[in-house]
């Protein structure tokens, strides 16, 4: 799967996707949504719950926002040593989210 998330120079050029010296995507109106934009509460419960299991550019497109500001935003968060507030966070939401096991679909 990384393969499919390397920077393609020829297909990025045409579409105007440029990449940094550490070849992490420059901001993109496509992609990054969300720029500029302050992080709710749920952005932050998702980037704690899931930045150490999925890599940078994943989580930049699941957020919306450039992977600079999401390795940014997760080591401030950790220096404050929030991760695991947030972290706990996202698990509470997910105790209490309905179970839809066997309910019927219509």
């Amino acid at each position: 799967m990384a393969g499919d998330l390397r920077p393609h120079p020829e297909s990025d050029e045409l579409d105007g996707i440029k990449y940094d010296k550490h070849y992490r995507m420059l901001y993109h109106p496509e992609f990054h949504f969300n720029h500029r934009t302050p992080f709710t509460t749920e952005d932050l419960e998702y980037l704690c719950m899931f930045y150490e299991h999925d890599n940078a550019r994943t989580m930049s497109f699941a957020l919306g926002r450039t992977e600079h500001v999401c390795r940014s935003k997760y080591a401030s968060l950790k220096k404050r040593n929030l991760v695991e507030y947030y972290r706990a966070r996202y698990k509470r939401q997910m105790m209490k989210a309905p179970d839809f096991e066997g309910k019927d679909v219509e």
